[in-house]
């Protein structure tokens, strides 16, 4: 397997050229899922003892496979949180892997870790967190999420051994990520959620929230998960007064900008993160708004000694990498991974080659698609608009839609290979969504959709 002939260098060059060939597609084939059995009645076993060859496996993959897939930077896919990545990151994506560079230790991924600490060096300068702010790269944003929650509670627990063996509890909103509620059951702590009816959560709200709690889990609050863009509809949250109430109560500020931390780059919108740089961790996935391929998600901490007496880990194999000979910048002491490949590296890569200046304009760029949006939604006598934009995202809603027919809108126009524009639920009422990353989309783009809805 591990012998280089002529066989490989031939699927090398097949390789290449259809990744050469992908990057240059401006608008690839928008794929849809087909059943597993239907997938396999196509393709049979693909993983036998005498393997069915690399022309073969690869054939299938072409012709078959990567055509039950949805490409994420279709100009027409709207669902979700979308992603465009740079032709430039993508194609550093392939050097990362070809280069086979470890990323925990320093000791092993020291040029790797160099580039990816420079990127971030940008990330953190966007937050406005002190110099003595830093992050590492994740896997996305639960991971993150994940890695700043374990941080927090530890810190928590260190200033007090009357905490060492009490379940924490933290407090987010009902419009948080989804991964906040899963990543504090890993970690086994309980979340009060915060009702704001869909909105944004001020100070005020969550001042309210704990002063509501009984005195035996007001002892327990170890965090409080803002967001800086939720998933749903773009909402930022008053981060300024949150900042004010979690000082006031020595509680861990967080902050999940996973989708909406790219916006921190635009200077249209940057003053809506107000109070950010006050947070003691922040997520941002470069992989949504900053243009990397999956996955590359980012947790930044206001100090990452907090972060390294809760990851870093300790074995007679890992010694080594603490020795004077080895010092750098280890990115497993900072996150819960320990093998880690080095997601940083494409996003380095882009920005070098391209400057953050484009990046800037890439971003406004999907601010005032949905801007646009919102106003050729106006205009259209058949939709409205349910609430502004915000962000990238506008929610709309058909006039005298159902469900279903949200519903079959949907699928008529992902199986047709016209576009991915899926309903969402809004204060109980299904409606439209869209959200822009790709600076491709176009207007003519927004009309058809809009006119598929006729």
């Amino acid at each position: 397997m591990h012998k280089i002939d002529m066989d490989l260098v031939e699927m090398t060059l097949d390789v290449m050229k259809y990744a050469i060939d992908r990057i240059s597609n401006i608008t690839p084939e928008l794929g849809a899922p087909k059943k597993e059995e239907e997938l396999l009645s196509i393709v049979g076993e693909t993983i036998t003892p005498n393997g069915i060859g690399g022309e073969n496996a690869f054939k299938l993959f072409k012709d078959v496979l990567v055509k039950a897939c949805v490409p994420i930077d279709h100009p027409r896919h709207l669902a979700f949180v979308p992603a465009a990545p740079t032709r430039a990151a993508i194609m550093f994506d392939l050097v990362t892997s070809a280069s086979s560079i470890h990323g925990a230790y320093w000791m092993e991924g020291a040029g790797g870790i160099f580039c990816e600490n420079q990127a971030m060096k940008w990330l953190v300068s966007l937050t406005g967190l002190p110099d003595t702010a830093f992050g590492v790269f994740t896997s996305g944003g639960t991971s993150a999420n994940l890695s700043a929650m374990v941080a927090a509670r530890e810190e928590w627990r260190r200033r007090s051994s009357d905490n060492i063996s009490v379940r924490g509890l933290l407090l987010t909103s009902d419009g948080a990520h989804s991964s906040v509620q899963a990543m504090a059951k890993v970690i086994d702590a309980d979340v009060v959620m915060i009702d704001n009816h869909d909105e944004r959560i001020t100070g005020e709200e969550l001042r309210r929230a704990i002063d509501e709690l009984e005195e035996k889990d007001r002892k327990r609050l170890f965090a409080v998960v803002a967001t800086g863009g939720t998933t749903n509809a773009g909402i930022i949250d008053e981060l300024d007064s949150i900042a004010d109430v979690c000082e006031q109560e020595n509680v861990w500020f967080h902050v999940d900008c996973a989708y909406g931390g790219g916006a921190l780059a635009a200077n249209s919108v940057r003053h809506l993160f107000n109070g950010i740089e006050r947070a003691d961790s922040i997520t941002i996935d470069p992989h949504k708004w900053l243009f990397s391929p999956y996955d590359c998600g980012a947790v930044i901490y206001k100090n990452l000694e907090h972060a390294k007496n809760a990851h870093s880990q300790k074995g007679a194999y890992l010694e080594i990498f603490k020795d004077e000979g080895a010092q750098g910048f280890n990115p497993a002491d900072y996150q819960i991974q320990l093998t880690r490949r080095v997601r940083g590296m494409p996003l380095w890569f882009s920005l070098a080659m391209h400057g953050t200046d484009k990046y800037k304009q890439a971003i406004e760029r999907g601010i005032e698609l949905a801007k646009i949006a919102e106003q050729k939604i106006e205009e259209t006598e058949y939709v409205e608009v349910v609430r502004p934009s915000s962000l990238s995202v506008v929610l709309f809603r058909r006039r005298d839609w159902t469900p279903d027919q949200y519903k079959d809108w949907t699928y008529k126009n992902h199986n047709s290979g016209f576009a991915l524009v899926t309903p969402t639920t809004w204060k109980k009422e299904t409606v439209a969504r869209f959200c822009f990353i790709n600076p491709d989309t176009s207007e003519d783009d927004i009309d058809k959709i809009l006119a598929s809805m006729k």
